[in-house]
């Protein structure tokens, strides 16, 4: 899909596409993204990984669970804060979920029990478009972008990694970065996986 400025714009025509696709191509294109993911060594090996529940068409992690829990990972979904940042709580399959004030649902955990983004050692993370720049259009609400500013500065890959999941359709030319944008380690999608993780060279 060709740029716009216009971010809303974009936004509206990319979640509605989604939205629109059948849920054959949805399952397809999960199965087909565990390849790529299982290219990125962290996700392979670390223990704690951040995902996301699938909702309005967004691509979904499923397929992922069986393989992380034969390699004594920790599937952690993200829960959402009054003070507008994302923490993380261990969640499987059969677990207790409330649904959260913008209709997902999220681990029944007290805060107490939550884990900090900085705890997590992998996140994939949902989006509307991206670019090969590892860029990411985000939803507009800046739940990713604040709850990993911490990782904006790095000139390498930090912790936790951060992997975009996206159907490959959702590749937009490219996205003009605000300076609250964090940038992604990788972006994965049912075709390839791609690499942002070389140090930017100084100008």
């Amino acid at each position: 899909m060709n740029a716009t400025p216009n971010r809303a714009v974009l936004r509206k025509a990319l979640r509605e596409r989604r939205a629109a696709l059948p849920a054959a191509e949805r399952i397809a294109a999960a199965q087909a993204v565990v390849a790529q993911l299982e290219q990125v060594p962290e996700f392979m090996t670390d223990r704690r990984i951040g995902g996301y529940w699938a909702v309005e068409g967004e691509l979904p992690l499923a397929a992922l669970i069986g393989g992380m829990r034969a390699r004594g990972q920790q599937y952690c979904l993200p829960v959402v804060g009054a003070d507008r940042l994302l923490r993380f709580a261990p969640w499987r399959p059969g677990d207790a979920l409330a649904t959260n004030r913008f209709g997902i649902p999220e681990p029944a955990f007290a805060p107490t029990h939550l884990l900090a983004a900085g705890e997590l050692d992998v996140v994939l993370v949902p989006m509307l478009g991206f670019d090969r720049n590892g860029h990411r259009l985000g939803f507009g609400g800046g739940w990713y972008d604040r709850s990993f500013a911490f990782l904006a500065a790095r000139a390498d890959v930090g912790k936790p990694v951060l992997v975009g999941v996206a159907y490959a359709w959702q590749e937009i030319d490219a996205l003009d970065a605000q300076p609250w944008d964090v940038r992604l380690d990788y972006v994965a999608t049912e075709r390839e996986l791609l690499d942002f993780t070389a140090p930017v060279a100084a100008l």
